[in-house]
């Protein structure tokens, strides 16, 4: 099999043959037919997370194959897996854990630490081949394309677990989402198709915007101009819920300057920064902040059976030869992608 492997931190990957390997026990193993490439990937491929304060986290490592958001074709099964056939075409959930913690044993895999998340913690779907160790993590996607199935394993679901967390809205509560790069946008295709949500989107780009009005989006503002937090709070009243698919100290405090007392900013983007909040406004706005990882088994499960149904309306999709693995991380690097890059394996 042919996978490509981090170097130096932010070299260009190195393709590297090896054996391909033979599923054991309950093991499946898909050969990648498309497969998303993700900001996270760009962070472990420079090998570090900015923290602030001229802190960062030293994250990357010589040897990794990146890449998590895989759609693949089973092509061998160990002896004791079950409800899975060669031939199948599948999502693969991503975020394994250790099955045998309390954060896997409340069905909180994704949280587990280390964790054996495919493309983070193993080898991943920047491949040809790629192991996957039980059926359960496998998922039917219906009648969309390949590469739009593959964009469900982290942008669909770290949308879509986003948004729960919102919980129930009344009629006057607004919802704000920062950022409408890949998983932004996918927010917005959710939120609008399926949960009944009329965004109001924020971004820097009125390109970006645009194309955020051009899916059914009614209120859009530049954040270019930290003003406009301002003409939000004044056209709601302030936001109940910000998700915050930056994750910069700028949107992140652009947000909680969109909040009405008592509201809530979800953090899912992982930009890199600190944030310093006076303690005594905490209390005093009744206020949540809260993070936002991923998704669980559960809510993958309750995505995909959306996705079956054609509730959720499709992002714009880039196809790429696996090869051009290097290319399409520069190109979203540098802010050139709108929608999702996905890789092809013919």
């Amino acid at each position: 099999m042919i996978s490509y492997q981090t170097a130096a931190p932010g070299a260009p990957l190195v393709a590297v043959e090896s054996e391909t390997p033979q599923p054991q026990g309950t093991e499946v193993l898909v050969k990648m037919v498309a497969c998303g490439v993700c900001h996270s990937d760009i962070h472990l491929h420079d090998g570090v997370f900015e923290l602030g304060n001229g802190k960062q986290l030293e994250v990357g490592r010589e040897g990794m194959v990146l890449g998590h958001e895989i759609f693949g074709e089973v092509v061998a099964v160990g002896a004791d897996a079950e409800n899975v056939e060669i031939g199948d075409r599948r999502v693969v959930y991503p975020w394994i854990g250790c099955r045998d913690c309390a954060a896997c044993n409340r069905g909180d895999e994704h949280m587990c630490t280390p964790g054996r998340a495919l493309g983070i913690s193993v080898h991943g779907g920047f491949a040809d081949h790629v192991l996957v160790p039980h059926s359960r993590y496998l998922f039917d996607k219906g009648d969309i394309s390949d590469s739009l199935a593959a964009t469900y394993a982290c942008s669909g679901l770290t949308a879509f677990s986003a948004l729960k967390k919102i919980g129930e809205l009344s009629a006057d509560d607004t919802v704000v989402i920062i950022g409408a790069g890949g998983v932004g946008m996918m927010a917005i295709q959710i939120a609008l198709s399926s949960m009944g949500i009329d965004p109001i989107v924020v971004d820097i780009d009125d390109n970006t915007l645009q194309a955020a009005r051009d899916l059914g989006v009614t209120r859009t503002f530049n954040s270019s101009d930290p003003k406009t937090a301002k003409e939000i709070r004044k056209l709601t009243g302030g936001a109940y819920a910000v998700l915050d698919f930056v994750g910069a100290e700028a949107s992140v405090n652009y947000g909680l300057g969109c909040l009405r007392k008592g509201g809530m900013l979800v953090i899912i983007g992982l930009f890199g920064g600190a944030l310093n909040i006076p303690i005594p406004f905490l209390p005093m706005n009744a206020r949540t902040i809260q993070g936002s990882y991923v998704g669980t088994l559960q809510e993958m499960t309750e995505l995909m059976a959306l996705v079956r149904a054609g509730k959720i309306s499709p992002i714009e999709i880039h196809e790429r030869p696996l090869a051009e693995v290097s290319a399409a991380l520069a190109d979203l690097k540098a802010g050139k992608v709108q929608g999702r890059q996905v890789l092809v394996n013919a």
